[in-house]
């Protein structure tokens, strides 16, 4: 009997280690890499979440969409006569898609670029044909390109702005 139970405790340690490395190794490939040739992206925010169809473009109201950038080789940004990468977004009530130009970063654009970057949405906001007064909900699809070309993965705003149309 005590040479089973030997055994048995042998047998079980060798379960748990052979556990704990399977264990090991699913998260260590499954861990994605935070800097990558294609730029990636998340969302962070979308605030304030309202609009009103008559307001300005230069009020302090308009939704700002912030999300997070990471670029190995930094080339994002804007060099006037060279390089430009593009924030695309696309409305997806209405399916228009539609670029910005990033800024001119390059004091910031180093290798191993990470940062969060505000989009002003006013010219993306649009509005059903459906009759006033109203209130449409809108989310958005947005993806980087850098200045190789490359494109990041697409994200969609998790939370909608209202656009209000009275």
């Amino acid at each position: 009997s005590p040479v089973i139970s030997k055994f048995d405790k042998q047998n079980t340690k060798m379960r748990y280690s052979l556990l704990f490395a399977i264990a090991i190794l699913v998260f260590t490939a499954c861990k994605k890499d935070k800097y990558t040739s294609a730029p990636q992206i998340e969302y962070k925010s979308i605030n304030p979440n309202t609009a009103f169809s008559n307001f300005s473009c230069t009020f302090q109201d308009i939704p700002v969409l912030t999300i997070h950038v990471t670029d190995a080789e930094g080339d994002l940004g804007f060099i006037d006569g060279g390089d430009t990468s593009y924030v695309f977004i696309k409305n997806l009530l209405n399916n228009e898609l539609d670029s910005v130009k990033l800024p001119d970063i390059r004091s910031a654009a180093v290798k191993n670029f990470s940062a969060d970057i505000d989009i002003n949405l006013c010219d993306f906001l649009a509005t059903s044909n459906r009759p006033r007064p109203k209130t449409d909900t809108l989310y958005f699809e947005v993806y980087v390109r850098d200045f190789a070309k490359q494109v990041s993965n697409t994200i969609r705003t998790a939370d909608p702005v209202y656009y209000i149309s009275p």
